[in-house]
């Protein structure tokens, strides 16, 4: 893993060529094999979302014995945390598993982004240009840019696989993002936002990318969830979309950006 992706505290070194302090102690642990593989756990939830024990020693080919180590120490770090699992749509019997997710500073980790610095861009925009308007026109000029390479890798796709590439499309650009089936259509779940402390400040940020995914895919899509409001995933639900709507509506997304 870059040094750049390993976690940034738990005395991690942010970038090669930083000055590192001599570990002791507890950090002594950390230069070793365990600082490694507690950062594949971290990564892990980052990637896939909140995650069981079972299913990140699956992944990442533990026993659930050591996984609940490494979580443990993870949730004493202010990494990660423990909450019960959201279950969509019926629920079964039984109480549901414990996932961990990332806390806001286990997200800070990874982060590399300049967060202040676009919340003060954006304040400045808003002060100058129009209050929330042009906020609202600078999201949609961003998302709309950013959504070329997005509205390429859906009109490629088979038409039952246009949300699988907008998926992997996403991750292209950071946000670790899967398609998984639904009741009655399908769900984007996005594991990482690179802008989520901004876009809690800002959810025209949010707002702008849920219009151009529901053009690209042509059809009314609905945000279920987001990072930046405190979910752990930012989930959008996907009806079934007609192809014949998503054909005509997909090339209208190309010139006209909401």
């Amino acid at each position: 893993m870059p040094a750049s992706e390993e976690l940034r505290n738990n005395g991690v070194v942010k970038n090669v060529g930083e000055a590192q302090e001599t570990p002791t102690g507890a950090l002594q642990e950390l230069t070793t094999g365990e600082r490694s593989t507690r950062n594949r756990v971290a990564r892990s939830i980052l990637d896939h979302g909140p995650s069981t024990v079972a299913e990140l020693a699956g992944r990442l080919g533990l026993t659930q014995a050591a996984v609940r180590r490494h979580l443990d120490a993870l949730v004493v770090d202010d990494v990660v945390e423990a909450r019960e699992q959201k279950i969509y749509g019926a629920r079964t019997r039984g109480r549901p598993a414990k996932v961990f997710a990332l806390t806001d500073c286990g997200r800070d980790a990874f982060d590399q982004s300049y967060d202040k610095l676009a919340a003060d861009a954006l304040h400045w925009i808003a002060e100058r240009f129009g209050g929330d308007e042009a906020v609202v026109a600078f999201a949609r000029a961003r998302i709309a840019e950013q959504a070329t390479a997005y509205r390429r890798a859906i009109e490629a796709a088979a038409p039952e696989a246009r949300t699988e590439a907008l998926a992997k499309a996403l991750s292209a650009d950071g946000y670790a993002a899967t398609a998984r089936s639904a009741p009655v259509g399908e769900q984007l779940c996005q594991h990482h936002c690179p802008v989520a402390h901004v876009a809690e400040k800002f959810p025209q940020l949010c707002e702008a990318e849920t219009e151009i995914f529901s053009q690209l895919l042509g059809t009314h899509v609905q945000r279920l969830a987001t990072i930046a409001h405190g979910d752990g995933v930012c989930t959008t639900f996907i009806p079934k979309i007609s192809h014949t709507t998503h054909n005509a509506s997909a090339s209208t997304a190309g010139r006209n950006p909401a």
